[in-house]
């Protein structure tokens, strides 16, 4: 008898009720959908801090005018992190679609918290009058929970959090690690997504390694030269999908499967046979009970770095053969942390408009990898339904989701 009550809580069904997303496509769905419909270049100079001595110059930026209907006016908000304006943003957005949505548990996923905050305290301890008056919030607005918590008070909400931090495969790993929650049996509605707001610490460590290109993003393209840094939130409202139908809730989408894998093979370069990226793809189909044939569209991590895009390529190209490809990268940067989970309320947007993803920037193929990239323009997919969104950071951390529309 417990083993049959096990097997019927592994077959619980997830699905998205909500989402919303701040990203430089733009703040919000409506937004957000007309920049993917028109393939818009959305990565501009950086102008927080100086670049002057750096090789790279551009950033997808998120503008702080567009986050300010979302944010209340008041002066508790002003001294906040960005980062904590972008999730109040997100959650404010995601509130207005599922008002009644009350998570047992949060799990976002991120990479840097409020560290432009950490530089500031840092900064100021070299300084002659190192107990500054800004130092209290500097440091109360650094760890990474912060944000998390702030939108969660902002809209009265109590909720367990977790936060995941494994590199660029955070968002994706909390997405993930929130569908088995309520996968299991164990949770009914769940929080989960994940956010990253631009520092300059980041953004020259990019540069110092020659990650980051001083030319266009070009995912995929055989003249690539590597990724521009991006920034951005995006949360989703997770449920046991019966639960969910039975209260008459929206269905965004489905999320069916999640695999993840480690390289162990280079602190910052992925494995070059591609086995890591491969092994998290084959275990979210297994984990969906698919089969290679049964996916319509793949939203890449496609970095634009050589390695990266060598990597991942090769592993869709064995495993999943021509099947349509496209990184949207290159529209907006790559926002670390946040990136699966904008991604993935990214490809939901399109599926349920009836569109695959431009992989904008594409002039020419890489002579060693056979994809099917959505080079430069949108492509028509009215049937397209199942999806699978990547993830992959430094360290070799890889992690899959399966999205159904």
């Amino acid at each position: 008898m417990a083993a049959q009550i096990i097997r019927e809580q592994r077959q619980r069904r997830v699905a998205v009720v909500a989402a919303g997303v701040v990203s430089p496509l733009g703040a919000g769905a409506g937004p957000t959908l007309a920049a993917l419909r028109e393939a818009r270049d959305c990565v501009s100079p950086v102008e927080r801090f100086s670049v002057e001595q750096c090789r790279c110059s551009t950033a997808g930026q998120v503008a702080d005018e567009w986050l300010q209907a979302f944010l209340p006016n008041d002066r508790q908000t002003r001294r906040l992190h960005r980062a904590s304006h972008m999730m109040i943003a997100a959650l404010a957005e995601l509130r207005e679609q599922a008002p009644e949505f009350r998570p047992e548990l949060t799990v976002v996923g991120t990479t840097s918290g409020g560290m432009s905050f950490g530089e500031q305290y840092y900064r100021a301890l070299q300084e002659p009058n190192a107990r500054g008056s800004g130092t209290p919030g500097w440091i109360a607005n650094y760890p990474p929970q912060k944000p998390v918590i702030d939108a969660l008070e902002a809209f009265g909400l109590t909720s367990p959090c977790q936060v995941i931090a494994n590199a660029c495969a955070s968002g994706t790993n909390a997405i993930g690690h929130a569908f088995e929650c309520i996968r299991s049996g164990r949770y009914e509605r769940v929080l989960t997504g994940g956010y990253d707001a631009i520092s300059e610490l980041v953004f020259v460590g990019f540069d110092s390694l020659q990650a980051a290109t001083p030319e266009k993003c070009r995912p995929f393209d055989g003249a690539r030269s590597g990724l521009v840094l991006g920034e951005g939130a995006a949360l989703l409202a997770l449920e046991n999908l019966e639960t969910a139908e039975a209260r008459g809730a929206q269905i965004l989408a489905e999320i069916t499967g999640y695999g993840i894998s480690t390289d162990n093979h280079h602190l910052t370069q992925p494995h070059p046979s591609g086995i890591g990226p491969r092994q998290a793809m084959e275990r979210a189909l297994q984990s969906a009970g698919l089969a290679p044939e049964a996916i319509d569209y793949v939203n890449a991590h496609g970095t634009a770095t050589p390695f990266n895009d060598a990597a991942e390529g090769k592993a869709i190209a064995e495993l999943l053969g021509r099947v349509p490809v496209s990184s949207t990268k290159g529209m907006m940067g790559h926002s670390l942390g946040a990136a699966g989970a904008i991604e993935a309320v990214l490809t939901i947007l399109a599926l349920r408009d009836g569109f695959l993803p431009a992989n904008i920037n594409f002039r020419v193929s890489d002579s060693g990898l056979d994809l099917d990239i959505v080079a430069n323009k949108v492509r028509p997919a009215a049937e397209a339904r199942v999806a699978l969104s990547n993830s992959f950071g430094f360290g070799g951390t890889n992690a899959t989701i399966v999205l159904e529309t």
